[in-house]
């Protein structure tokens, strides 16, 4: 038990040893594009993911400039979809609304990406489903082996499972190093954070 803290610390140095660079560098790239093209990003996540997600569309309106959404910022339209039309469409049916486009971008957050066969997550695979019929660019931070997302995502950064007990603290943990990361680089990043512009 004493030796918790000290493990867990060390596990989270294994997964930046671990994770791929190269599938950040080209999840820049496509949100590189999708900025260039004045294109939208939905971020679409359940759970712990889903307070990520609400993080990450500030960090990217306010730092990065780029217009972004979470449908479950709107608990509202969230939980009558959810009583009228049912769990599994209720992020689909929101991007309908919200017009979709192919120039747009759906940025998952999620621990096990979706499974179908399973019945995990079906929300998520409903909107990736649509996603694609749109032509919209789909990238995502899982965890495990992905799921539904990593195998129809354009990119999917998977955060290492380095320990089978911990895969849920890491991965969640993990989609905010990466975002941050993320809306931090050069080539995304537009306005200076608040206290990296003040001198002392």
């Amino acid at each position: 038990m004493k030796n918790f803290t000290i493990n867990y610390l060390k596990e989270s140095k294994l997964i930046i040893d671990r994770i791929d660079i190269r599938k950040i560098n080209k999840v820049v790239e496509i949100i590189y594009n999708v900025k260039k093209k004045f294109g939208r990003i939905f971020f679409i996540g359940v759970g712990g993911s889903a307070a990520n997600c609400s993080h990450a569309v500030n960090d990217f309106r306010k730092i990065a400039g780029i217009e972004s959404y979470t449908p479950t910022d709107n608990v509202a339209e969230l939980t009558a979809r959810t009583n009228d039309e049912g769990w599994e469409s209720v992020f689909k049916e929101w991007l309908k609304i919200s017009k979709l486009k192919s120039k747009d971008l759906i940025f998952i957050f999620s621990v096990g990406g979706g499974n179908k066969e399973k019945n995990i997550s079906r929300n998520l695979i409903e909107a990736i489903k649509y996603s694609k019929s749109i032509g919209s660019k789909i990238v995502g931070v899982v965890g495990r082996d992905g799921g539904f997302a990593a195998r129809n995502a354009d990119e999917c950064i998977i955060i290492p499972t380095v320990n089978k007990n911990h895969i849920t603290p890491h991965t969640e943990g993990f989609q905010a190093l990466v975002w941050h990361l993320i809306v931090t680089h050069p080539k995304i990043k537009k306005n200076t954070t608040k206290w990296e512009s003040i001198k002392k």
